[in-house]
């Protein structure tokens, strides 16, 4: 099993957060929404690993082990 990375993890985060800012840019809040949805799904699909994504729905609920 792998564990889910929690400490900082990724090159220009900075610049990636600018990134996903603009692609909102302009949405409607429900457009929002739905790029946000399809965003999750893509990522999820790309890490793959069932175990991993159960590690990440608790991080993201804040819940305890």
């Amino acid at each position: 099993m792998t564990d889910l990375i929690l400490t900082p993890n990724i090159d220009g985060a900075d610049d990636f957060y600018a990134d996903l800012l603009a692609a909102h840019e302009g949405l409607e809040k429900s457009d929002s929404d739905a790029l946000n949805a399809r965003l999750v799904l893509v990522l999820v699909n790309h890490i793959g690993d069932r175990a991993v994504l159960d590690q990440a729905l608790k991080a993201a609920a804040l819940k305890q082990e």
